[in-house]
């Protein structure tokens, strides 16, 4: 259920009111909106009657759920969530604009990385990424330079300022990689990764979820239910592809999930078209595709010589394509009344 408080209702009635909905045995998460409050009610709705929430002070209305996601429902949000990233907080997901974040598929050196850094921002991105642990399909690929990777990456926020991103794949390593990151990343093998989900859905700092491969969209949503019951109200969610029939791609990059999720929750929408496609040359048109499609930010793979990539060559731009693209974003962000 969600409990709508009038627009005029004080903080001393919003608090009776989430105190009262513990004492019948339930679950308060109040979501402080821009013009009013309402409280998302989570636990067994049976145990108490609609009427017992109406007649407390300073409530509207009350109204049930339909969706099985309570607190990533867009009833309980309609204008949508914002949400910021970064050391200062400037970066805001979810707004007007809509935002890059670029970076290697995983650190390799600190001269590439830095690099890369470098060349992103100057071309526009947001946010930098990169992956310090990289969970592979293969035992015997690359899995990343653990914590000497996250340190480079905490070298390269300094040198340039952008805010990183990068994966988590345990519970244990959550307190390392929150050390240095920015934005822990969820990635597609980890999305029902329940315990892991709770322990980022712990912290109070931001979380992109990576839709699973195999995936429907309201399952994606649960996973997202899970770290904002936890009291994370900072999530991403990004439509990086599905294992289809198909074989001219890595996967299929289905758009019409951006507008579908846009209807469905209030959280910002990121596309992965690096991953969406596995196709270098696919990436531009499926970027400006997604921008188009009405996607908060764009997850980008590049890198100075993809040729020589560790990981994942195939599908990165280098450092002129994504300088070229980034023009292009800007082009059809101002052609739907957005700017990159």
């Amino acid at each position: 259920m969600i409990v709508v408080m009038r627009r005029n209702s004080t903080m001393e009635q919003i608090r009776h009111a989430e105190n009262r909905v513990r004492e019948l045995g339930l679950e308060p998460h109040t979501i402080y909106g821009v013009e009013r409050t309402v409280i998302a009610v989570v636990g067994d709705e049976r145990i108490v009657a609609r009427e017992t929430l109406e007649v407390i002070p300073g409530v509207e209305k009350v109204m049930s759920v339909l969706a099985p996601y309570k607190l990533a429902s867009r009833e309980v949000r309609p204008e949508g969530s914002e949400i910021p990233i970064g050391r200062k907080g400037d970066v805001v997901f979810g707004g007007r604009r809509v935002h890059v974040i670029a970076g290697p598929c995983s650190v390799e050196s600190r001269s590439q990385l830095m690099e890369t850094a470098e060349a992103v921002k100057a071309a526009g991105a947001s946010a930098f990424r990169a992956g310090a642990f990289k969970p592979r399909t293969n035992p015997y690929s690359f899995q990343g330079l653990a914590h000497e990777g996250l340190e480079l990456l905490a070298e390269a926020r300094e040198k340039t300022g952008l805010p990183i991103v990068t994966e988590v794949l345990t519970p244990e390593d959550v307190p390392l990689v929150a050390r240095y990151a920015d934005v822990l990343q969820i990635g597609t093998r980890n999305m029902q990764n329940f315990m892991l989900l709770k322990a980022v859905g712990a912290l109070n700092r931001p979380v992109l979820l990576k839709r699973g491969m195999s995936a429907r969209i309201e399952e994606l949503l649960l996973a997202a239910e899970y770290i904002l019951v936890e009291g994370n109200r900072h999530v991403l969610l990004c439509e990086r592809g599905i294992r289809t029939f198909e074989d001219h791609v890595r996967n299929t990059l289905p758009l019409a999930s951006v507008p579908a999720l846009k209807e469905r929750t209030h959280l910002p929408i990121l596309v992965d078209p690096s991953h969406g496609t596995g196709v270098r040359s696919l990436v531009p048109a499926m970027s400006r595709a997604a921008v188009a499609a009405g996607c908060d930010g764009l997850l980008l793979e590049v890198h100075p010589d993809p040729e020589r990539a560790v990981t994942d060559g195939q599908q990165t731009l280098d450092l002129r394509e994504f300088e070229k693209l980034m023009a292009e974003i800007r082009a059809v962000a101002a052609a739907v009344g957005r700017e990159a």
